[in-house]
């Protein structure tokens, strides 16, 4: 098997720009994942950002998850608990409006940090999407337009920390699922791995590398290329030992009321004779399908949107 795709952003700015355009365009097509160094964020905000987060669940979420286990009873369990993962998150919403002054523990200066943080990277997720418009043939500027809505986008982050599990084999870290959004950014720990994506029908290691920023593409941008780039199943494993893995995903997606369909340009004369055409809907509706399916296969989703579509029909603005 091919080895898991790393871009080198700076790349994009010499001779090997061309090279690294079709890297990028390798991964969307083939993985639904792909890495990222020199991605312009700084190295010292990501270790600030490392360094509080790993404090913050320290000090506020580990009794806390503690505490959850014991009561549902977790480190006793003899068969596969199929309703849970074996994590401790909390979400921060930074579009269309920041939620982060009304969550609870935060010190001022982790707060400080993750709304800049969250700046560098709604800057980055901007900028990749972009680099997708260019590969795709797609005029500048059409993805975060498809993705705007009345109010802009939807951006968050789920801060999530995955303590050593004494049941790995029997509770996930995170369950195998695909993400419904649009694009995906994660800082993940550099020493405890866990990400796997599914790949050919084998479980692949998302690999672990200090100071990068993983990307992955949910089914927003599935719908959107009409299937030319895929979102792709991923889940996290629980680790038995050691310090725990930290993961911090941020989530840059449509607006609730943004209308989200295959672009015209993409669509191919075979594919809409033959009606393999992805659905039109409102991002907000697909959510909340998605909210009770979310551990299942995708496809069924893109189905009940379909049959939406047919029964009340949607206008593109």
């Amino acid at each position: 098997m091919a080895n898991f795709p790393i871009i080198n952003l700076e790349k994009l700015n010499g001779e090997e720009r061309a090279l690294t355009m079709l890297q990028i365009k390798d991964a969307c097509e083939n993985w639904g994942f792909f890495e990222l160094v020199n991605h312009g964020i700084p190295h010292k905000l990501l270790d600030t950002v490392e360094r509080l987060t790993k404090e913050h669940y320290k000090k506020c979420m580990e009794q806390r998850f503690k505490e959850l286990v014991a009561s549902k009873g977790l480190e006793n369990a003899n068969s596969e608990i199929k309703d849970m993962d074996w994590e401790s998150t909390f979400f921060l919403r930074h579009l269309p409006q920041s939620n982060i002054a009304d969550i609870p523990d935060l010190s001022d200066e982790y707060s400080k940090v993750m709304k800049e943080f969250a700046q560098k990277l709604e800057k980055l997720a901007e900028e990749l999407l972009d680099l997708l418009c260019e590969n795709l043939g797609l005029e500048k500027g059409y993805l975060k337009k498809a993705f705007y809505g009345s109010k802009g986008p939807n951006f968050g982050t789920k801060v999530s920390n995955y303590p050593p599990c004494p049941k790995p084999d029997l509770i996930k870290g995170l369950r195998p699922h695909t993400d419904a959004g649009g694009i995906i950014l994660l800082f993940q720990d550099d020493k405890v791995s866990g990400l796997q994506l599914l790949k050919d029908g084998q479980w692949v290691d998302v690999p672990p590398m200090r100071h990068s920023i993983v990307i992955n593409l949910g089914d927003q941008l599935e719908v959107i290329t009409n299937g030319k780039y895929k979102s792709v199943e991923h889940r996290v494993i629980a680790q038995p030992q050691g310090t725990g893995r930290m993961s911090i995903a941020s989530f840059y997606n449509p607006g609730n009321d943004a209308v989200i369909y295959p672009a015209p340009t993409l669509l191919e004369k075979e594919a809409v004779e033959k009606k393999q055409v992805y659905p039109k809907f409102v991002f907000d509706d697909y959510m909340k399908l998605y909210a009770v399916l979310k551990f299942q296969a995708k496809e069924p989703r893109f189905e009940a949107m379909k049959e939406m579509e047919t029964t009340v029909p949607i206008a593109t603005v």
